[in-house]
């Protein structure tokens, strides 16, 4: 039996079953993807903080003590009072 050669290719690529697709573009969509995953959590990470200064905004009065006014008729009487 005489030996057999393996050819080998300027160009490597990937097989898969019907197709091959080159290393190259393989390698585009992969920094393609990767940019658009970097830039999407920087935009989430804005958007989250953002909320998150917003809700404390909005929680804020709550936190505030209940002030307890006085009646029109306690407020007559202080105002006589302090008229005399």
């Amino acid at each position: 039996m005489p030996p057999t050669k393996q050819q080998t290719s300027t160009n490597p690529t990937s097989n898969l079953d019907l197709f091959s697709i080159p290393q190259s573009f393989l390698l585009q969509i992969g920094t393609a993807s990767i940019l658009l995953l970097l830039i999407t959590g920087k935009t989430t990470v804005r958007a989250l903080e953002s909320i998150g200064e917003a809700s404390e905004e909005l929680f804020r009065g709550d936190r505030l003590p209940n002030l307890d006014f006085p009646d029109e008729h306690e407020i007559n009487q202080d105002e006589k009072i302090y008229n005399k």
